[in-house]
């Protein structure tokens, strides 16, 4: 009862063709590889100067706050659409027990 019951392939009808034959190609090998190439010197190192460093610190704070400030807004967002739905629903409940 509980066994499933396993399709059986059907077999083609009518006309089938014979596969193909294989004829094997001969292998031929290719040049060797080349030599690899020489290391590169290693790059200097980067230069911190106090105006990129006052860049940086400002780029950061820039960013910080402009993320803060949506976050803040979507956050408000969300209060008032919360506000807004409870006292649709006091003023749905108020008018159905009117009736």
């Amino acid at each position: 009862m509980f066994r499933p019951k396993v399709p059986t392939m059907p077999q083609p009808i009518g006309l089938t063709t014979p596969p193909a034959v294989v004829e094997p190609t001969a292998v031929t090998p290719h040049a060797p590889a080349p030599p690899p190439a020489p290391a590169t010197p290693a790059r200097p190192a980067v230069q911190v100067t106090p105006g990129t460093v006052l860049t940086l610190v400002g780029g950061g704070t820039a960013v910080v706050l402009v993320v803060g400030a949506v976050l803040v807004s979507m956050l408000l967002a969300v209060a008032l659409t919360a506000a807004s739905v409870a006292v649709c629903a006091l003023t749905v409940r108020s008018v159905i027990a009117r009736r």
